[in-house]
């Protein structure tokens, strides 16, 4: 069977994680109770109907979770490239690297929140071409080679990394995508491939029909599917959970949850990464019990 992996997703949303030290309280809960992985989501800010709401700044927490553990994987799920200069994101996320002593995944993706692109100053137009073009520029200097580029959007002049990337080829690149055009660049580009949010894998129809999708551009690009890691997006949710997190999430005895984990070998998944509700450390441990559970399992 497929050696599973399992993640904590942090909450970064201002009104859920108690600040910094509650999100310092959980990263240390995953790792202290065997999770691999802690991951955070990257906005600038959320606005709908009901007004504006805050969120912590992704790369910062991460690189602080990389100074306080030792031994899980940290990633961005996903970084949105469009925010930031590629060649300079390749910098950060070789240093970042190093920092981690070699834990980072790359995860990064072209933004889809409109409103956090008008407030900011980015350009919401053209972003999948934007991205193509920015990883053109990052790809290439995380595995070390020089880069000169002169896009529509991004540019580059024998550009290198110095000090270099401390794992051959880089961190790996995960890229979140769905589209036809995404999946081309996930084809081409990237190390693994997240799609989110699910609950029990019975009813993650949505999922199967994104993979048959992505095997469909494996196909095209002529690339052997073993050679991209599959990343799913799940919620778990534990007694004080509400109600509509609970409705859309895996839920039940720590078996249950256990058997609904180990499910998602059998669709090909190798790394499962997990908004867990409540929001709490307690919610943490039992989800990483479970997780263990399923490990065993699938062992």
């Amino acid at each position: 069977m497929i050696a599973m992996k399992f993640g904590l997703m942090l909450p970064l949303a201002a009104d859920e994680s108690g600040g910094f030290d509650g999100l310092r309280a959980m990263a240390l809960t995953a790792e202290a109770n065997g999770l691999d992985s802690v991951w955070g989501a990257d906005h600038l800010v959320y606005r709908d109907e009901r007004g504006s709401f805050g969120i912590h700044e992704c790369w910062t927490v991460l690189t602080a979770v990389a100074a306080l553990t030792s031994r899980v994987e940290i990633g961005p799920l996903v970084l949105a490239l469009p925010f930031r200069n590629p060649a300079l994101t390749a910098k950060m996320a070789a240093e970042l690297d190093a920092v981690s002593g070699g834990r980072l995944v790359l995860g990064v993706g072209c933004g889809w929140h409109e409103p956090e692109f008008e407030m900011y100053g980015y350009p919401f137009a053209h972003r999948v071409g934007r991205f193509e073009e920015a990883l053109s520029i990052l790809a290439p200097l995380l595995r070390g080679e020089t880069v000169s580029f002169d896009g529509r959007w991004h540019q580059a002049t024998d550009a290198v990394l110095l000090p270099p990337p401390v794992r051959p080829g880089g961190p790996p690149i995960l890229i979140a995508g769905k589209q036809p055009r995404m999946l081309g660049l996930v084809a081409r580009h990237a190390g693994m491939w997240n799609s989110a949010w699910f609950g029990f894998p019975s009813e993650a129809h949505l999922l199967r029909t994104r993979l048959a999708d992505l095997s469909s551009a494996l196909d095209a690009a002529g690339r052997d599917p073993a050679t991209l890691g599959l990343t799913a997006g799940i919620h778990v949710a534990y007694d004080g959970a509400d109600p509509q997190d609970a409705e859309r999430a895996i839920r039940g005895a720590t078996p249950e949850i256990a058997d609904a984990l180990a499910g998602y070998a059998e669709l090909g998944i190798s790394h499962l990464i997990a908004h867990v509700f409540p929001r709490t450390t307690d919610a943490i441990a039992r989800y990483a019990e479970a997780a263990a559970l399923a490990r065993a399992r699938l062992s």
